[in-house]
């Protein structure tokens, strides 16, 4: 059925809204455009003059396709190789959604992104939509065809799971910048003493190369472990100058950002986007560190990249 310029103007209305949604939902910025994509051949093909509410109906369709979305993730998530994170995404996207509210800004975070891992399916709707969107109870209950009490205690499983002991820290862009400018130094100091003092004693470190590219498969627990590994890793030498000129095909340049609302350093070679560093700030210092490489999810960041305006970057290394 053909679309109305009307009816073409409230999906586009929409859009925004539900890409927040899906990006919560799925984790990826990819499975997001493509689920608001299928809700749009879905809307297009809808009886829509017997649609009385635009919204109520699109998030419900849209919630349908990511729970199908989720629940073959799921499978793929078995055999994916390493550590799965999730997708990161840079400040100023309409991707990361609402962000008023500290509930609204950690629901979008890295670390929380991460957590809603261990949530079912549904789970991960009730949460998103209650803590993020501000849907009621009855509302939820509604698009997902379960009770309003059932809904409730879903939410109440979905809470616990996700809860953390830890409290982030909120930062600006200019702390961002210090914050990262700091953790650069002590990585490229060729010591571990100054990286250990940035990090928890408990902190972790996990990367996503997704078997495309090198990366540890098993967490890094511990500030010495932690500091040794990225000495190693930032450690310059005419070797890592070469693969990375012969792979990459050019020097690697470090950019301070924000990604879904931390601190993040991110690796840039040409307008390629070859890793974003996401530092996991609290009050006792950087307690997590999750980097992702997987070339299949810097897709999006590289593309919101290529279209931003950006300063100098913090260091030019290899």
């Amino acid at each position: 059925m053909v679309l109305s310029p009307r009816e073409v103007h409230l999906f586009e209305g929409s859009r925004g809204r539900l890409e927040a949604i899906a990006y919560r939902l799925l984790g990826s910025a990819g499975d997001a455009e493509d689920a608001v994509q299928d809700t749009f051949l879905r809307w297009q093909a809808a009886d829509r003059a017997h649609i009385e509410t635009p919204e109520a109906w699109l998030t419900k369709v849209l919630t349908n396709v990511c729970l199908n979305q989720l629940t073959s993730a799921r499978a793929r998530r078995e055999t994916y190789v390493g550590r799965w994170l999730p997708e990161p995404v840079l400040a100023g996207d309409r991707m990361l959604g609402p962000a008023e509210t500290a509930e609204q800004r950690e629901s979008v975070s890295m670390a929380v992104l991460t957590l809603m891992e261990r949530l079912s399916a549904k789970e991960r709707v009730v949460y998103v939509l209650r803590e993020a969107f501000g849907y009621t109870h009855g509302e939820i209950a509604r698009i997902l065809d379960v009770t309003e009490a059932n809904c409730q205690q879903i939410y109440r499983r979905a809470k616990q799971h996700v809860a953390s002991d830890r409290v982030r820290v909120e930062v600006d862009a200019a702390a961002t910048r210090r914050i990262v400018e700091e953790f650069l130094a002590a990585a490229l100091s060729g010591d571990t003493e100054p990286l250990v003092t940035l990090l928890t004693d408990d902190a972790v470190s996990v990367a996503d190369g997704g078997g495309k590219v090198p990366a540890r498969t098993t967490p890094i627990v511990g500030a010495l472990r932690i500091a040794r590994f990225l000495r190693g890793v930032f450690k310059p030498s005419t070797a890592k100058q070469t693969a990375v000129q012969e792979v990459l095909g050019g020097s690697s340049a470090m950019y301070a950002v924000v990604a879904n609302g931390g601190p993040a350093v991110l690796a840039v070679v040409g307008e390629r986007v070859v890793g974003v560093l996401h530092l996991d700030v609290t009050a006792d210092g950087v307690a997590a560190i999750r980097i992702q490489a997987n070339p299949e999810k810097l897709a999006h960041v590289t593309r919101q990249w290529a279209a931003a305006e950006h300063g100098e970057p913090v260091v030019t290394v290899w």
